[in-house]
């Protein structure tokens, strides 16, 4: 998430203000009772604050029981703030090799609503692990963080993405690398999907949505607390994942064509469709001319993930 802040050139950023894009309340927004906004603050705050006590009982569990745990614990943060909680698609049952999770980025709501249904390892930037609460539990989730203004630790990071796939974990990550209001996105930052292609790893697109938007949205300069609060008060907000075809990294030639199928995966950008396949078929050319007999693959779905030529199991 990112409350923007121009450090380094190389940061991305979004134009995406509180102001302007979440306001509230905002077009199609209602809002309860303040004594009922409180309830849901204080409810919302002490289930986070039970799951962040209790983490350490959860350590000598199995692997499947925590995962367990983590589901659950999240759709309660979720429920407790007053959000609905919407899923579409078939979430995988179980893991079975390793996956990289890969969605939009608009709010904090989006780290419980992810691991609501997927739960694994995430990425997060390193201002997180200084928030009251939510950082040290993120830290006890095993979250993986991010100097974003070190660009040299970006490699042993991708290792360490890479090691953890490798060892048939999941890795959530939001390669937007900022929050943006979710009527607008940015483009998909490929360093991340590079420990995919490292790990033989397939790559799991979900798309967020908040109904109404403006008071989900945690943007520019944006207060944690402020957000918390709009959340707590929002009349009707309802929050979906949708879990899309997982995307087989073998016909991409590089982290680059990677991350373009999978922002058109994720946000219908044509222009990452278009970027893709370039890729795959200069891959595909550069094959040919030293291999005659290569095969040649095709597009031939509207989808990047149809270019798999069989769903990947998580």
């Amino acid at each position: 998430m990112n409350r923007a802040r121009t450090v380094s050139p190389w940061l991305p950023t979004a134009p995406c203000t509180p102001g302007r894009c979440a306001p509230h309340p905002g077009p199609g927004s209602a809002t309860v009772r303040p004594l009922l906004a409180v309830v849901r603050l204080v409810t919302g705050l002490g289930v986070v604050l039970t799951g962040l006590l209790l983490a350490h009982l959860a350590v000598p569990l199995p692997a499947a029981a925590r995962r367990s745990l983590v589901r659950h614990w999240c759709r309660a943060v979720i429920r407790a703030f007053g959000v609905r909680l919407r899923i579409t698609g078939a979430a995988p049952a179980a893991p079975t090799g390793p996956l990289l999770v890969v969605a939009n980025h608009i709010s904090w709501l989006d780290i419980p609503l992810v691991a609501a249904v997927l739960p694994g390892r995430m990425l997060a930037k390193r201002e997180v692990r200084a928030w009251p609460v939510l950082g040290a539990l993120a830290a006890l989730g095993g979250t993986l963080f991010i100097d974003r203004d070190r660009l040299r630790t970006l490699p042993e990071l991708v290792r360490t993405m890479t090691q953890a796939l490798a060892a048939g974990g999941r890795v959530i990550v939001f390669p937007e690398g900022s929050t943006w209001c979710g009527r607008a996105g940015g483009a998909f930052r490929p360093a991340a999907f590079q420990a995919a292609l490292d790990a033989s790893a397939a790559v799991q697109p979900v798309r967020l949505e908040y109904r109404p938007i403006g008071p989900a949205a945690f943007v520019g300069d944006d207060p944690l607390g402020a957000s918390l609060w709009r959340i707590a008060a929002a009349g009707g907000l309802t929050a979906e994942i949708r879990i899309l075809d997982p995307i087989s990294i073998v016909q991409y030639p590089d982290r680059r064509s990677l991350a373009r199928a999978a922002q058109y995966a994720v946000t219908g950008d044509s222009a990452s469709k278009v970027r893709a396949i370039q890729a795959v078929q200069r891959a595909v050319a550069s094959d040919s001319a030293n291999r005659p007999s290569s095969s040649v693959h095709q597009w031939d779905n509207s989808s990047p993930a149809a270019v798999s030529s069989s769903r990947t199991p998580a």
